[in-house]
């Protein structure tokens, strides 16, 4: 495997808090969590491209360090309530279920002032491809 160089990579953390950033990144780091979603108004309120398969983010942690890198797999929209069993696996969360996605997500959507059960997700599905900074979390 080549050297994969951070420099010019876009970067996010996972969440809304420095917690669940944590959090989520230790299941990345883990090998638990291998996709996540978000808003699709939020792309297109901001202007920002949707992501593709082979695009690479730096994954930070709670205190905006970078702690790994990430290549998308693929991409797809969803509507939330088309979210199904082997998504809720790939999301790597809780107990794994469905039910513990809906739950989380819907809870997530909410705080943002977004929730629709038929709000349109852009579902990432991605590979870990770099550990930068293994977190105290991360097991």
């Amino acid at each position: 495997m080549s050297e994969i160089s951070i420099e010019g990579l876009p970067s996010f953390s996972f969440g809304d808090t420095p917690e669940l950033a944590d959090e989520l990144l230790a299941l990345v780091l883990n090998g638990m969590k291998t996709a996540t979603c978000g808003d699709l108004h939020y792309y297109d309120s901001e202007g920002l491209r949707i992501p593709q398969a082979g695009d690479q983010y730096v994954i930070t942690n709670g205190k905006g360090e970078a702690a790994c890198v990430i290549e998308m797999v693929d991409v797809s929209i969803r509507r939330f309530d088309e979210i199904d069993e082997v998504w809720a696996v790939l999301e790597g969360e809780g107990d794994l279920s469905l039910e513990h996605w809906q739950k989380g997500h819907k809870e997530y959507f909410t705080r943002l002032g977004i929730y629709a059960p038929d709000m349109q997700l852009v579902c990432e599905y991605f590979k870990l491809i770099k550990i930068i900074k293994k977190t105290a979390g991360a097991r």
